[in-house]
């Protein structure tokens, strides 16, 4: 936590009211995103229990198993489920758009748009990605068939899952997450897992303060839990009866359909005010204003879901049960490198996140005192425009002598730090040498050039492209990782995995 947030849940804690600790949104939001609300069953390992999705506030649809220990009561859930997740990302399908080519590649094409799943919490993602794991393996013909969606479904929710872990991806987002990331409340970080708490801090009802509505928001009887664990109490004295009484009855068709009628109303309790509450974080993080840099990381997931898309239509294999150790270390390079840059395009989006930064000393802001605009450099082969200017700044300063730095409001300029002055107080002088977007002849182009008296910020931080790191092919994989993995082949034990 930056010093900043720290302050900023001080204030809120004194104030009772969430304090905004970004200036603009971080996070796109699909015009009709599909709202996913899970609930398992308690002592079960990630056994559904019932599901509301949909995308439209007024019209969710709620999936519920009857005795999520049946086996093929499961895969008729994920069935169904399947209906609607991969009805929704089909429709994303078909668009397409002509990316113009770069460095002399050929032209190539991308979905116009990409599908987007919101669910409550950092737990919800995890019932994803466990669900996912359970059903992608599985096949509609052998023993235990299950619906020819449900393997489809598999896939699609384990790269979904898959996507949620990549910095700045929002193809899947937890409410929770996307809410912290704008407003610091009055409570921990743990306690902010808590939709009903952490949205009492940000929007509290009339006539309540923030700390009032979030200890509201503790009482299971208002605020059920936000899944997918359910409240022990309502467990012992409500579901455990409902689920008994559909076991009673499965022999009678009447009386069966009316024990499964009273379980669904029970569930649907349960999970009606979170499915409102999603709806109104949705409503709040649209309130926000786009960062410049948001359209970006979209492309890219569109991207990933273009190349998924494509990978299905081939009849790529489903993702393996663990990644070989290449694909692992390329895993773990790109979500580095992933996480440099979007640390560095919300510092160029947000004022308030470059802030935090500066507080820590990787970035200043100050005035220009001094400026050269027309400074050529003729030390080398070729004569350079190489424009220097005096910046003061009372910030912390941990740069040095040839660190390079970029300012967000110029970031195709860079900048080499030539000296830096400590001077009376606080006050540091910082002399920089400017290359780059000034145009390509020995004068300046106007404007391009920071003038006296103009106050701006600059950065360690880039967004800049990162060169992927070297590694192996997978035949060439060392023997000290195992050595080269065999190659895919369906086994037939394959739809034994559990729903683990």
């Amino acid at each position: 936590m930056s010093t900043l947030i720290a302050l900023a849940r001080a204030q809120a804690a004194d104030s009772g009211i969430a304090q905004p600790v970004s200036t603009v949104r971080h996070v796109h939001l699909a015009g009709r995103p599909l709202i996913l609300v899970a609930l398992t069953l308690a002592g079960e390992a990630n056994a559904p229990l019932a599901v509301m999705t949909g995308e439209d506030p007024r019209h969710g649809r709620l999936l519920v198993v009857a005795n999520p220990r049946n086996r093929d009561q499961r895969f008729e859930f994920a069935a169904r489920l399947a209906e609607v997740v991969t009805g929704y990302i089909d429709r994303y399908r078909p668009a397409t758009e002509r990316v113009p080519a770069q460095r002399g590649g050929a032209d190539r094409y991308r979905c116009a748009d990409a599908p987007q799943l919101i669910v409550p919490n950092p737990a919800a993602v995890g019932f994803v990605r466990l669900l996912g794991r359970s059903t992608r393996f599985r096949r509609p013909d052998g023993e235990h068939p299950v619906g020819p969606a449900v393997p489809v479904l598999g896939r699609w929710l384990t790269f979904l899952a898959e996507r949620a872990e990549v910095p700045g991806s929002c193809l899947m987002l937890a409410a929770s997450q996307a809410l912290s990331l704008h407003w610091a409340s009055g409570q921990s970080a743990v306690e902010d897992l808590n939709l009903a708490a952490l949205m009492g801090w940000i929007d509290p009802p009339a006539g309540l303060t923030g700390r009032q509505a979030a200890a509201a928001a503790e009482d299971p009887l208002a605020w059920p839990p936000a899944g997918p664990a359910t409240d022990p109490t309502f467990d012992n004295e409500v579901l455990a009866q409902l689920i008994a009484a559909c076991s009673r009855a499965a022999q009678n068709p009447h009386r069966y359909q009316a024990a499964v009628s009273d379980l669904e109303k029970a569930l649907a309790r349960q999970i009606a005010p979170t499915w409102k509450l999603m709806w109104r974080a949705v409503g709040l993080l649209r309130g926000l204003p786009p960062g410049d840099r948001v359209s970006i990381r979209w492309e890219a997931d569109r991207d990933a879901f273009t190349s998924h898309v494509e990978h299905l239509r081939d009849g790529g294999p489903p993702q393996p049960r663990r990644d070989s150790a290449v694909a692992a270390a390329r895993r773990l390079n790109s979500l580095e490198r992933s996480q440099a840059i979007y640390a560095a395009q919300r510092a160029f989006d947000d004022p308030l996140v470059l802030a935090q930064y500066r507080l820590t000393g990787e970035a200043f802001g100050g005035i220009v005192t001094a400026a050269e605009p027309d400074r050529v450099d003729a030390s080398g082969k070729r004569r350079k425009l190489r424009p220097l200017i005096t910046v003061d700044t009372e910030d912390l300063l941990r740069v040095e002598r040839t660190t390079r730095m970029l300012s967000p409001s110029r970031p195709v300029q860079k900048a080499e730090v030539i000296s830096v002055a400590t001077g009376r107080g606080a006050r540091s002088r910082v002399v920089l040498e400017l290359s780059g977007g000034m145009g390509r002849s020995l004068t300046a182009a106007p404007g391009s050039v920071p003038a006296v008296g103009e106050r701006l910020c600059y950065t360690t931080l880039t967004d800049a492209y990162q060169p992927r790191g070297a590694f192996p092919d997978r035949e060439d994989t060392p023997w000290t990782h195992g050595g080269p993995p065999p190659a895919y082949v369906p086994a037939g034990d394959e739809d034994a995995e559990d729903w683990s």
